[in-house]
């Protein structure tokens, strides 16, 4: 069984929108309030975050969220990277290196973004992560056991127990990932030209911020229970799916249920979107039940 909880919903500024007025930023309905994209997937007996942006903290908090194995990153824009010195949370109470998946590009961004993660001296409590690089391949995403322990020496930093006792200085470390037996499946995608990924786990794919899919890689969306797709209002975007692109592939994809997500507040409030999207489907005759995610919904298959 995998499952997967959308932290976040909303597009690069969340909704409400900072100083916004509008009756979607100003609605009562909490469904209308979005974090930035994220989600939470629970799969092969692993806890899976997809993206870490500036809403990371809240989000973690909110779900009670007490260890992660894996932090797949989507691509490196701000809005799903901007929460990652958070993960020292993680390090000091699981007491282990936060492993990060994503692609070179991604990490080139990390290491000027982060730069004092990744120095040779690192600042003391600067975030433990070890990252390994992706592309297309389908990779495997192991548990956190047996990676070795932190131990935190104070005002020195972070170091790893050796089994002769001694200690070991933390490297953030950078590897391949594993191909072997993977339980992951990356899906490319364009955001505008920026290459992205979405990912499949098992029968739920989650893609957010893109404009366009290769057609090479619609092979890799078939036999669906879930697909979540991005889409940002009904006017075509230079970097997401409009309204109506997201319906052509939702139909396109077929499965049995797809879920929008990264919406802004162009669209309706959250109740008149769901009747809006029944209306439209069936005199589309869209074969696949297409709804508005919200913050805090689980899907399963």
């Amino acid at each position: 069984m995998t499952k997967l909880t959308f932290l976040g919903t909303g597009t690069s500024q969340g909704v409400p929108i900072i100083a916004c007025q509008c009756a979607v930023c100003k609605s009562d309905d909490p469904r209308d309030k979005r974090f930035r994209a994220a989600a939470l997937v629970e799969h092969d007996g692993l806890q899976i975050l997809i993206d870490a942006g500036p809403d990371f903290r809240s989000q973690m908090l909110a779900h009670n969220v007490r260890h992660l194995d894996a932090i797949l990153l989507t691509h490196n824009h701000k809005d799903h990277t901007g929460g990652l010195d958070d993960v020292r949370s993680f390090n000091y109470i699981d007491k282990k290196a936060v492993e990060i998946y994503c692609e070179p590009r991604v990490l080139k961004s990390l290491q000027n973004d982060y730069a004092y993660a990744f120095a040779d001296h690192k600042y003391p409590g600067s975030p433990e992560w070890h990252v390994h690089l992706i592309d297309e391949r389908p990779f495997r995403v192991d548990s956190l056991k047996g990676t070795g322990d932190l131990e935190w020496v104070h005002d020195v930093g972070y170091f790893f127990r050796q089994a002769d006792g001694s200690l070991k200085p933390s490297d953030n470390a950078i590897l391949e990932a594993a191909h072997e037996q993977p339980n992951v499946i990356p899906i490319r995608g364009l955001h505008d030209q920026l290459p992205v990924l979405g990912f499949r786990f098992g029968n739920i794919a989650y893609i957010t911020d893109m404009s366009s899919i290769p057609e090479s890689e619609f092979a890799k969306l078939q036999g669906l229970e879930h697909v979540t797709l991005n889409t940002v209002g009904y006017h075509p975007h230079h970097s997401h799916f409009s309204l109506d692109q997201a319906l052509e592939l939702a139909q396109r994809i077929g499965a049995k249920h797809t879920w929008l997500t990264h919406l802004s507040h162009a669209f309706p409030q959250h109740e008149k979107f769901c009747a809006d999207l029944m209306q439209i489907c069936a005199e589309r005759k869209i074969n696949s039940i297409v709804q508005p995610a919200f913050d805090g919904l689980t899907i399963v298959a």
